[in-house]
């Protein structure tokens, strides 16, 4: 499932975190890829450790908690702390998978990279290029979203990002570990789950609900992995 979820952070948080990352002292995107990513990796990252890193990352995670949509749609068990990559001048990354395992930092825990996730910071008009591009059983998709708005597809999907060659294209990137591995059952109780609330809105006394809500629950009790 490929999923655009809207304003994750306000423009007033686009701002200011735009200017930290502009600030900030970037390192070779290249020494945090694999050996298949690094021949085909051309772009700038902040160091894992780096007080923006962690700041900024805090911010995402707490307004992922806080977002229905995002909660719903990827039922999360452990989401990986936020990275933050900047492409300019012809940067690139050519076609790849992601890693299937990272290590959790400061723990013995991994996360299982069932979905990725980009948030953007640049608006795309400030910029050329630079589009996420990805190859799934949905098709090919482009992916130029506005500041503030992130995208969420199966972790397990082939996607590159094209050549940014005017402007620079900041960016947020990260893992999350489902309770339910399977992205084709993760789509059906996503989609469930906007029946039972649409439901609910038109017809809140309906007799179904309990029954259809009984259903989710029973689907993410027999899917999930924990």
């Amino acid at each position: 499932m490929l999923l655009s979820i809207p304003d994750l952070l306000t423009p007033d948080e686009v701002r200011d975190a735009r200017a930290l990352l502009e600030a900030a002292a970037w390192e070779d995107g290249r020494t945090t890829a694999g050996h298949r990513a690094v021949t085909v990796k051309s772009n700038l990252q902040l160091p894992l450790d780096h007080p923006v890193a962690r700041q900024l990352g805090d911010l995402i995670l707490d307004r992922l908690g806080r977002n229905p949509l995002f909660i719903a749609a990827t039922l999360p068990l452990r989401v990986l702390p936020p990275r933050f990559n900047r492409y300019e001048g012809g940067g690139t990354y050519g076609s790849h998978v992601d890693s299937a395992i990272f290590p959790l930092p400061g723990s013995q825990q991994r996360v299982r990279s069932d979905i990725s996730s980009t948030l953007f910071f640049s608006d795309p008009d400030s910029y050329e290029g630079g589009e996420l591009v990805i190859e799934d059983l949905f098709g090919t998709q482009r992916v130029k979203l506005p500041a503030g708005h992130i995208v969420i597809y199966p972790g397990s999907s082939l996607h590159h990002v094209t050549p940014v060659t005017r402007g620079v294209r900041l960016a947020a990137f990260f893992w999350t570990q489902s309770m339910v591995q399977r992205d084709d059952q993760r789509r059906l109780l996503f989609e469930l789950d906007n029946a039972v609330r649409d439901l609910t809105g038109d017809h809140p006394e309906h007799a179904a609900l309990d029954r259809l809500t009984g259903v989710y629950h029973n689907l993410l009790r027999q899917w999930s992995t924990t």
